[in-house]
């Protein structure tokens, strides 16, 4: 990391507002809290008959993670440190950019008449598995690259949504990075949050190496039980009763953290109506948001893992984080994070309160990766993830915005602090310290 650079930490924690305002509303200058490199998809779904299709429903992981963080932004000055880009194409319904434009998202319209939007087919064809959807895509898709933001105000978000393989990933994060240090000033270099959800296709045994090489670039990795299952080789159900193997989940966490370096990763396994697994190792903590680092010439950076070469003086290493330039010892740095290792349950316990589960995971990220921006703890974070994403999955297509009779704002007609005040009660999850007690 070089001098101007700052480091950012999951676990790190600021004070809450004061006054009447929600734990996400503040009185700051306008910045980009949340981006995502998710794409932007309207989705046809097919039903058996004789159920009619619909047609023209927005989607995309891109789209849900974007509201997942909107949820917990209210407009009109909040909403716009919700960073996205929607690509529309010569056939892009003006039902749909109205919808869009509702939120009032710092969101990122790219017309395009040379090209058809990105469309998919979603299909419940399935006779012996009702609930099985299929799906594919009918026209070009585009993808976004990390080239997309740069020149805008996109690319100085405190935290980045990546859906993406281990390679591409990698590749992001870099470019992001290189790209970030670019157009900074000198000495103004933050370096961001990176929220990490791998693509199913590629969650094998044969990729489970460049998983975990791709692992201390990132802040959050978030696969589902199914996905993490499949980096091990099995599917994560239990085998006499079918259902999310939770046993398997944890134990799948602990294999992954043990074979990684003393250093934290967080794991955050998305567990449909069983909620979410929280697995963080412990091990030397990382250096607080704001630390800078030095790298004049009498410094050596420190090299990834822990920074051990082959020459390194283990005495007058361990001598040197046992004591300070006096001789005393030097507790901070003898601190260890004991890690943490805790379910979250999901937000609807109730299955008939679920209508479509179709971008419950990416709006689950999207709520965890802008508390995270501003300053919560994970587990805080992934709270704000379950309230998102219940709210993702009570109806076909996206929640409906509107504003109760006082005129606050409402998403499905209910007000999300509210909902959110709720759901920390029923959990036992303290307000100031946003752990569970």
């Amino acid at each position: 990391m070089g001098d101007s650079e700052q480091s950012s930490t999951v676990g790190s924690q600021i004070a809450m507002s004061s006054g009447d305002t929600t734990d996400w509303e503040d009185e700051r200058e306008q910045e980009i809290d949340f981006v995502t490199l998710g794409m932007f998809i309207i989705d046809d779904i097919e039903y058996r008959p004789p159920k009619p299709p619909l047609t023209n429903i927005i989607g995309g992981a891109g789209t849900y993670s974007a509201l997942g963080a909107r949820l917990f932004s209210p407009a009109p000055t909040l909403s716009r440190s919700v960073g996205w880009i929607v690509d529309e194409g010569s056939d892009f319904p003006s039902s749909v950019k109205s919808t869009i434009s509702s939120w009032e998202t710092g969101v990122s319209f790219r017309y395009d008449p040379s090209r058809l939007t990105t469309r998919g087919w979603n299909g419940y064809v399935s006779s012996t598995e009702p609930d099985l959807r299929a799906f594919k895509y009918v026209t070009p898709k585009k993808r976004l690259t990390a080239s997309d933001l740069a020149g805008t105000s996109l690319l100085q978000s405190k935290s980045f949504h990546l859906v993406c393989s281990p390679d591409r990933c990698r590749e992001l994060v870099e470019e992001i990075t290189r790209l970030r240090k670019k157009e900074s000033a000198p000495g103004t270099y933050v370096r961001p949050l990176f929220i990490w959800e791998p693509v199913p296709d590629l969650c094998t045994p044969e990729e489970l190496l460049n998983c975990t090489n791709t692992l201390p670039l990132v802040d959050v990795c978030s696969p589902n039980h199914g996905e993490l299952a499949g980096f091990m080789g099995g599917d994560g159900l239990d085998p006499e009763t079918g259902k999310i193997n939770t046993a398997a989940v944890e134990r799948s966490c602990e294999q992954l953290l043990a074979s990684m370096p003393s250093q934290n990763y967080t794991l955050v396994i998305r567990a449909g109506e069983k909620g979410c697994y929280i697995a963080r190792n412990g091990g030397r903590k990382r250096r607080p948001h704001g630390t800078k680092i030095a790298t004049d010439s009498h410094s050596k950076q420190a090299a990834p893992h822990g920074g051990l070469q082959p020459d390194t003086d283990m005495l007058s290493l361990f001598a040197g984080l046992m004591q300070d330039s006096n001789g005393a010892i030097a507790r901070e740095e003898m601190e260890v994070d004991p890690g943490v290792e805790t379910w979250i349950p999901a937000y609807h316990t109730d299955a008939a309160k679920v209508v479509d589960p179709t971008g419950g995971g990416n709006t689950f990220l999207g709520g965890l990766a802008v508390a995270l921006a501003r300053g919560k703890g994970i587990e805080e974070a992934c709270a704000w993830g379950s309230v998102a994403a219940g709210l993702a999955i009570e109806q076909i297509g996206v929640p409906t915005l509107g504003k109760d009779e006082e005129g606050r704002e409402t998403w499905n007609g209910v007000r999300v602090e509210e909902r959110m005040k709720l759901f920390k009660e029923r959990i036992g999850m303290d307000r100031k310290s946003g752990c569970k007690s």
